[in-house]
């Protein structure tokens, strides 16, 4: 029989998924239950608990706050208004925006690629995206981190772990896979939904200075990672320098701090569960945690997978990195695209109109099986 805890974690993500007008009130009221009884029957140290995951949690909002002020400034350079000039007016002009996106993640935190490139959807196609191309946009966001140390939070904590770099190289090719196929298919309903929209360049004026500001973010962000592993701390120090040179939008923190705080719960629940070891090492292993990242926070799947050792981190990387997309809370670019698109947050209309991305997953996992095989 599950453990009380997991039986009262899964009503909380079906009340999520069922009543999406009040995610956080259900996220916080599921973590407020699991926490009243992990300390009053099985006599959890809340103090030590919390001590031992502040610097996650930290993390993780210092980012999502952080990087709606970095979207904001983006948008604010009005480079975006720029790439319609760029791109094919027809369906492959959306194809390859994701294929941007999906480059732009493997050396920049997907959190910020999903914003960046919600942004830039937002312009292009003059506010009206359609929801199956947000679900593409979170997932080659997603995709495109899994094969690179520093493009995803998992796959830095297993290059931490000593797993050589060129381990997750390998992580490319389902990324590929799964992006041509879902790109394919959503860019093709985006433009029968609302076609690319030509913009005329003449009167358009690039505020270079707050395309410094984005860049020394990114930098900035990048470092802390590598350097620290904190990106919210360089993060941060990017912004709070770029606001002597222009001023900041602080009032887009009032649309991100929910959707930060919501992610906070998610994970803290996560680590209430008690979940001492996972089956034996093997792909049917590798490709059920990526269908369970959907619904469970994969940092802390991919540390038991860590201690427990014996993967092929490669396709480890790619599972839990994509399979995070297949419902709007199960990665943290899905989080924060609900910011920017509320709409986004019906995880029924999300896995509806996105069906592609689990198909894509299913697919892709395999042909990554079949090239590369699984090497533990």
């Amino acid at each position: 029989m599950p453990a009380t805890e997991f039986l009262l974690f899964a009503a909380m993500l079906l009340g999520i998924a069922a009543f999406h007008r009040w995610t956080l009130k259900i996220a916080i009221g599921g973590c407020s239950l699991l926490l009243a009884y992990r300390v009053l029957w099985t006599g959890l140290n809340l103090s030590n608990h919390l001590s031992h995951e502040s610097a996650l949690l930290m993390n993780l909002m210092g980012l999502l706050l952080g990087f709606a002020l970095l979207a904001k400034q983006f948008e604010d350079t009005r480079l975006p208004l720029w790439l319609p000039q760029w791109l094919p007016m027809d369906w492959t002009g959306g194809f390859i925006l994701l294929i941007v996106a999906a480059i732009l993640s493997t050396f920049l935190d997907n959190i910020a690629v999903a914003m960046i490139g919600g942004v830039m959807a937002r312009t292009v196609y003059q506010n009206r995206v359609s929801l199956s191309y947000l679900v593409a946009l979170v997932a080659a966001s997603n995709a495109g981190g899994a094969g690179s140390v520093i493009g995803d939070t998992t796959t830095t904590m297993m290059w931490l772990a000593g797993v050589p770099a060129t381990a997750f190289l390998k992580a490319f090719i389902g990324a590929a896979v799964a992006v041509t196929f879902s790109g394919v298919i959503a860019a093709r309903v985006q433009h029968s939904f609302q076609p690319i929209a030509a913009t005329s360049t003449r009167t358009i004026q690039i505020d270079t200075g707050r395309l410094f500001i984005v860049a020394l973010i990114i930098i900035l962000t990048i470092v802390g990672n590598v350097a620290f592993d904190a990106p919210a701390v360089g993060l941060w120090a990017g912004i709070l320098f770029g606001a002597l040179i222009r001023s900041t939008p602080w009032k887009e923190l009032q649309h991100a701090y929910k959707g930060a705080l919501f992610l906070g719960v998610l994970v803290l629940s996560a680590s209430l569960l008690p979940v001492k070891s996972l089956p034996a090492p093997s792909w049917e292993t590798a490709f059920g945690m990526g269908l369970l990242s959907a619904v469970f926070d994969n940092i802390p799947l991919t540390a038991l997978a860590i201690y427990q050792g014996g993967y092929d981190w490669g396709i480890l990387a790619f599972t839990v990195g994509y399979g995070g997309s297949l419902i709007w809370f199960g990665s943290s670019a899905g989080v924060a695209m609900s910011n920017m698109f509320p709409e986004s947050k019906n995880s029924i209309a999300w896995i509806k109109q996105g069906w592609h991305v689990p198909v894509a997953y299913l697919l892709s996992f395999f042909v990554l099986l079949a090239v590369a095989g699984w090497q533990s």
